[in-house]
């Protein structure tokens, strides 16, 4: 990306995030008569007022007193897009699900995790996974293995769960050790079981007109649940991803473009990357680099779905650093129409999204409607 961009858009604190929607534009500022008490003004008269005046006093005073008690800051800020609470209501209707099943057929989902090495934020993430499947009554299994495994022994745990059928879900927790092969590992999880989608049959299907993956990579999965619950057009608009991830940004592409919106691609070797940013009404970020998008990359009330997790300094904080993302949200959301928080906006979805595809698969291989 461009080299003059800052990695900080601001020292300050983030703004807190604004929940509720937005009033008219019309609304959105203070009336200039809520900058001064006009009573204050007209008390300090030494004569009684007359009644038109005491008549204007009153009418001004209750406007005053409206104004003031009014929460709407004097910059337009764009509507937060609440990835929490959204995967919380994700979760209640897996839970749902999840019941009504059981009690039908008597089958309860289940997920298989792979953790190899010990890492403390993959362990921290498998744990999260664990309770999150507990919560909503999928049954979890977990395997761990020491740093210096074999390819052939995460491999054989693999088949082992490709052949139970309790096992509707596989996941092997990234980073893997150094001396092993990605591709090797995740093309040995099935089909039918790789519910974080990676599986390369399962991107190619997702990129063939015509054709639906089993499984949807959970990250922008969750980016387009977002878009959707929040009633945002995807048909017909243009949307420019930044980042082209296998991960998240080449199939968020992929999805946009199935969602019939038409799709530009911003990476690392793209000239001018504000310019095609500013003529977006989506835009998802995930590049991984700390408040690169800023508000004059813009477009005014375009949505903006921000994938990157970053640590800044911050010397106010306990543990010495803040979380942002690519975008730098303080600029953003006095601009765009809507815009995920970081923390609290795309994070929660993925979890959700991995406990949806796993009751997907348990419904599929049960043949349950």
């Amino acid at each position: 990306m461009a080299s003059s961009i800052l990695s900080d858009c601001s020292s300050a604190r983030l703004l807190p995030f604004r929940r509720a929607l937005l009033p008219p534009p019309a609304a959105r500022f203070r009336p200039c008569l809520a900058l001064v008490s006009p009573r204050r003004l007209f008390v300090s008269s030494p004569a009684p007022l007359p009644p038109r005046l005491r008549r204007m006093d009153s009418v001004l005073a209750a406007a005053a007193s409206s104004a003031d008690s009014a929460t709407v800051s004097t910059d337009a800020m764009a509507k937060v897009i609440d990835g929490k609470m959204v995967a919380k209501q994700i979760r209640e209707e897996i839970a749902v699900e999840i019941t009504r099943m059981k009690d039908a057929i008597g089958i309860v989902p289940g997920l298989a995790v792979i953790l190899v090495g010990s890492r403390k934020d993959s362990q921290t993430y498998v744990r999260n996974k664990k309770k999150a499947c507990e919560a909503v009554g999928i049954k979890s299994y977990e395997v761990n293995l020491p740093e210096d495994s074999s390819e052939e022994e995460v491999i054989k745990h693999i088949a082992s769960f490709n052949s139970d059928p309790s096992v509707h879900g596989i996941l092997v927790q990234l980073p893997l050790p150094r001396h092993m092969n990605d591709e090797n590992i995740l093309n040995a999880v099935s089909i039918e079981k790789d519910v974080d989608g990676f599986h390369p049959l399962n991107i190619g299907r997702l990129a063939m007109q015509g054709r639906d993956p089993f499984f949807v990579p959970c990250t922008p999965k969750g980016c387009m649940e977002l878009l959707h619950r929040y009633g945002v057009e995807i048909k017909g608009k243009r949307a420019v991803v930044i980042g082209r991830s296998n991960i998240v940004g080449m199939p968020a592409a992929l999805l946009l473009q199935k969602a019939n919106a038409t799709v530009s691609i911003v990476h690392s070797q793209t000239k001018n990357p504000e310019e095609i940013t500013r003529q977006a009404d989506i835009v998802i970020a995930a590049v991984g680099v700390a408040n690169l998008v800023r508000g004059n990359w813009i477009k005014p009330g375009a949505a903006i779905i921000d994938v990157g997790i970053n640590p800044v300094d911050d010397l106010d904080s306990p543990r010495g650093y803040r979380l942002v993302g690519d975008v730098c949200y303080e600029e953003a959301s006095k601009v765009a129409g809507a815009i995920t928080p970081v923390p609290g906006g795309v994070g929660p979805m993925t979890i959700a999204m991995l406990l949806s595809n796993t009751l997907e698969s348990a419904k599929r291989i049960n043949k349950f409607k």
